[in-house]
C-alpha cells in the first residue's frame, strides 16, 4: 500500500460451505455499510443482548465484572448455517433448512449443562429452541447426539451425554418452539434420541448399565462418568415422565442411583472401585 494510507478497510466472510456462501453472508450482513455503521450496529446488538438482565448498583466494578460475565456466556454457540439455509451436517454433506431456526455450533455441552444453558433457559428461549432442533438434525446425520461439537464434527473429547440434560431442561420449563413444525422438535424423537445416546456401546455405557457402575479396570475416569451418566440418566428419566413413558422413566430412574455404588459411606467421598 501507499505509505500515505493510514487506513484499510477489511471485509471477510465466512461459510462452512463454500465461497459462494461465504459471499452470501457478507453481502447481507455488510452491503452498503460502511465501518462506522456496522460498529454502531454491532454495539446496539450487544446493547440489546446484554440488556436482557439489568443490574441496578452504583458500584461500577461489580457491574463490569458481572456484564463481562454475561457477555462471555453469548460467544457460543454460534451460527453455521449461511444466510440462505444450507450448511455441512455431521455427515459432511450439505444440508438447507428454515433459516428461521438456524443450525448452530460449538457446544461444549460439559462446559456449560450446569449454568450456561439454563441461563439460557431463561434469557434467550427462541435459541435454546434452536438449539435442540440443531442437537436433534445433528442426530439424524451422525446417529448421536452431540456431546461437544465442533464444526459440525463431534470431538467426543468430554464426558457424559450432557445434551439430554439441556433437553430435558428446556422441555419441563415448555420450550418447544410454536406450533409449527419448523420451529418446534418433535419431543417423542427427542426422548429416542436420549434413550439411543445413553445406550451406545462407548466409553463404558453398556458396563454402567449391566454393573450400576464403572470400575477403575473398566474406564479411565471411572467415577466421573458414572456420576455424569447418573445425572443424564435423571435427566432423561424427568422427560419421559412428562411424555408418560413409564418403562423409560423406570428404568432411567433406576439406573440414575447408579452414584450410590461410587459413593464410601464411611469416608463420605465418592471413590473408584477395582476388582
Amino acid at each position: 500500500f501507499d505509505k500515505k494510507v493510514t487506513e484499510i478497510e477489511l471485509r471477510v466472510g465466512i461459510s462452512a460451505v463454500d465461497e459462494e456462501g461465504a459471499r452470501k453472508n457478507l453481502l447481507h450482513e455488510t452491503d452498503g455499510l460502511g465501518f462506522e455503521k456496522l460498529t454502531a450496529n454491532a454495539k446496539n446488538s450487544w446493547q440489546i443482548e446484554l440488556s436482557k438482565i439489568q443490574v441496578e448498583s452504583n458500584n461500577l466494578t461489580q457491574k463490569t465484572i458481572f456484564y463481562t460475565a454475561l457477555y462471555h456466556t453469548m460467544m457460543a454457540p454460534n451460527i453455521f448455517s449461511d444466510v440462505d439455509g444450507r450448511y455441512r451436517g455431521r455427515d459432511f454433506q450439505i444440508h438447507t433448512i428454515d433459516q428461521k431456526v438456524p443450525q448452530y455450533t460449538v457446544f461444549s455441552l460439559w462446559d456449560t449443562y450446569r449454568a450456561t444453558h439454563p441461563l439460557f433457559t431463561i434469557i434467550d428461549q427462541k435459541r435454546t429452541n434452536a438449539f435442540i432442533k440443531t442437537f436433534l438434525r445433528q442426530f439424524n446425520e451422525g446417529k448421536d447426539l452431540p456431546v461437544w461439537e465442533l464444526a459440525g464434527c463431534e470431538t467426543e473429547c468430554m464426558i457424559g451425554y450432557h445434551s439430554v440434560s439441556v433437553i430435558s431442561d428446556a422441555f419441563n420449563k415448555g420450550i418447544n418452539g410454536e406450533s409449527s413444525k419448523n420451529t418446534s422438535y418433535d419431543a417423542k424423537k427427542a426422548l429416542s434420541a436420549m434413550h439411543f445416546t445413553a445406550n451406545i456401546n462407548e466409553l463404558g455405557k453398556q458396563i454402567y448399565a449391566e454393573k450400576g457402575y464403572l470400575s477403575a479396570s473398566d474406564e479411565p475416569e471411572s467415577v466421573s462418568k458414572t456420576l455424569e451418566y447418573a445425572y443424564d440418566d435423571w435427566c432423561i428419566a424427568q422427560m419421559a415422565q412428562i411424555l408418560n413413558k413409564k418403562e423409560d422413566y423406570d428404568y432411567f430412574m433406576n439406573r440414575s442411583q447408579s452414584w450410590k455404588n461410587v459413593f464410601d459411606w464411611d469416608k463420605g467421598f465418592m471413590r473408584p472401585k477395582k476388582n
